[in-house]
């Protein structure tokens, strides 16, 4: 597994390895010990999967109080995937950073707890995959 940072504190990119033959392939999606080796070392506690069509854009999403890091994964398709720094006095507040994720690149990307995220659909249909550290509070 390859992991880059940003130049946003604690946001990183994961390239987990893809092994592929003439069969398919496989990758792991989490994996609480290798990931931790890297530096990840938290508890998710929920899953989300959304669809979208190209050109929908979601976002920009966070939750305050009660935030949320997240794991994300694109498993069809593809996206432009953007996270905003929101943590009010931090160095890089309003700072953001850019990533296309897909399923052909294999890229995960972590949002560490006090940014917020979004993408647009760049491809017909994409299966959007992100794990969350807490529950989702609508009212928050």
């Amino acid at each position: 597994m390859d992991v880059s940072d940003t130049d946003l504190p604690g946001v990183r990119v994961f390239e987990p390895d893809v092994f592929a033959d003439d069969r398919g392939s496989f990758m792991e999606l989490w994996n609480a010990r290798d990931y931790g080796q890297h530096g990840l070392t938290v508890t998710f506690v929920q899953d989300n999967l959304s669809r979208s069509r190209e050109g929908v854009l979601r976002g920009l999403h966070f939750q305050n109080p009660r935030p949320q890091a997240k794991l994300i994964s694109v498993l069809h398709g593809a996206v432009f995937d953007v996270v905003v720094d929101v943590r009010v006095g931090s160095d890089t507040f309003g700072a953001w950073h850019s990533t296309v994720l897909s399923a052909e690149n294999a890229r995960q990307l972590y949002v560490p707890e006090g940014y917020a995220h979004g993408f647009v659909a760049t491809s017909d249909e994409v299966l959007f995959h992100y794990k969350c550290t807490d529950f989702y509070h609508p009212e928050a």
